[in-house]
């Protein structure tokens, strides 16, 4: 820490997370290396967020510290977190100025925050418009600009008990922080939590699935000091990490991954992304042979995540896992089976749908993020982002075709699926759902309407 800098710190999630209002997915670390931490730099001001911090001691004592202490800090809002609620009371009620509050413009506030000025930015979801970006850059800094020396009142505690006096005793907490117990000990030999999970991330590009499990492992426990619920996107990245691996063994991870998902209430939970990957385990188990009963629980999970989120990934698999069932000992007769084929079919239209109302928008998202002004860096990010983005609504096309047995069409959308630059694993990931899609519909595909022919 730079002690001649002003400093500002961040409150807010990381990682992905879900509005659980309304469903959504933000990618909170692109809000806040995109959005909020070039502003502040560019200002002169150390940027800091929780998980950059390194964690040798109590967290909480961290996390107050910064809330006491900060010259500036900004609150991120985006989906309600509880966290970032919490802990923006409490520098409301420590600091009458010199704090900002943002989040994205769909968010529903869960109680009346009308008394407080939030300053919003439009989210896409995964990814943020590179124009946005540059409107909500120069909007924050405007605002760091205003408030950072300006001694007038932004909390509401001081605002409405405009007599009230801060606390005279900041000196003492100051001290008495600082010769805490959990505090004694140097932060240097702590590592950020951040750079842990940039480090497994990185490990997952490289498909080295046994260190992303150890590092994102090392996150968890990291994250639980002082916590009585795990991180929902740390669980959601090591479950994943954790089958991947297949360590000892492909069956024993997909429980392992299973278990940790029902740690974050995988029963009741409203959250997409944790049924969706669940949904994503049941089913490996029940293609490794594991029983009829993980099919039921995969259709259920991709039921549900699909209906919360509508999207074309959720969709794909809710189809064949309707397919499967056609073709199992849970149904009974040739109606039900025909039953599970019309679902598949109506899924597999669906997904069409969302195929082609998806398509031109991301070519419109493309063309704009391209003339925006970004680093090299940035630049190559999107165009791994947008090429990403074309890849799997082609494929997801084709094998909504190849389903129907439009199969002139899937020829169609295989072809330009393969000129779209793509890692090798996500053609892998794609072909071999193809072909274990097509094995199931040669046994099932004659009850169809039109009869699913195999191709030639």
């Amino acid at each position: 820490m730079d002690e001649g800098k002003k400093r500002c710190f961040v409150v807010m999630g990381f990682g992905t997370k879900t509005d659980y209002v309304n469903g959504r997915k933000l990618d909170l670390n692109k809000s806040y290396r995109l959005l909020i931490k070039p502003v502040v730099e560019q200002k002169g001001i150390e940027c800091v967020r929780a998980d950059e911090i390194p964690h040798s001691g109590s967290i909480d004592v961290q996390m107050y510290r910064e809330l006491l202490k900060a010259d500036l800090v900004i609150a991120d809002l985006s989906t309600a977190n509880p966290n970032a609620l919490y802990e923006l009371g409490i520098r409301h009620a420590l600091r009458p100025y010199t704090t900002i509050v943002i989040s994205e413009d769909k968010l529903v506030y869960p109680f009346d925050l009308n008394h407080i000025l939030i300053t919003k930015y439009q989210h896409l979801g995964d990814a943020i418009d590179y124009e946005e970006v540059g409107r909500f850059r120069q909007a924050l800094g405007n605002l760091i600009d205003e408030v950072i020396d300006k001694n007038e009142s932004d909390s509401p505690v001081y605002t409405y008990l405009n007599s009230l006096i801060p606390p005279k005793t900041q000196q003492e907490i100051k001290e008495s922080i600082e010769t805490s117990p959990e505090s004694s000990q140097n932060e240097d030999t702590g590592k950020a939590l951040s750079l842990i999970i940039q480090e497994a991330e990185s490990a997952v590009e490289i498909k080295d699935f046994d260190s992303a499990r150890d590092l994102f492992q090392s996150a968890v426990l990291l994250s639980k000091i002082n916590q009585e619920q795990s991180d929902t996107y740390l669980i959601h990245r090591l479950a994943f990490c954790t089958y991947k691996a297949a360590k000892p063994d492909l069956i024993s991870s997909l429980y392992k991954s299973l278990d940790l998902l029902i740690s974050i209430n995988l029963a009741h939970t409203n959250d997409p992304e944790t049924v969706s990957t669940a949904g994503a385990v049941e089913k490996k188990l029940y293609e490794c042979g594991e029983g009829d009963q993980h099919l039921e629980n995969s259709i259920l999970y991709y039921q549900r995540s699909f209906y919360l989120l509508n999207n074309r990934y959720n969709g794909i698999n809710l189809a064949i896992t309707f397919v499967y069932r056609s073709n199992s000992n849970i149904v009974s007769n040739e109606k039900e089976r025909i039953a599970d084929l019309v679902f598949a079919q109506r899924t597999w239209k669906r997904v069409i749908f969302l195929c082609e109302r998806d398509w031109p928008m991301i070519l419109i998202k493309e063309k704009t993020d391209a003339s925006f002004d970004s680093t090299t860096e940035e630049s190559q990010e999107m165009e791994e982002y947008y090429a990403r983005q074309k890849f799997w609504i082609t494929v997801n096309r084709a094998e909504a075709y190849f389903g129907l047995g439009n199969f002139e069409l899937y020829g169609k959308y295989l072809e330009e699926a393969k000129k779209i630059p793509h890692p090798k694993w996500m053609w892998e990931s794609f072909t071999d759902q193809i072909g274990r899609l097509e094995a199931e519909l040669r046994k099932s595909g004659h009850l169809m309407d039109p009869i699913w022919t195999p191709p030639a």
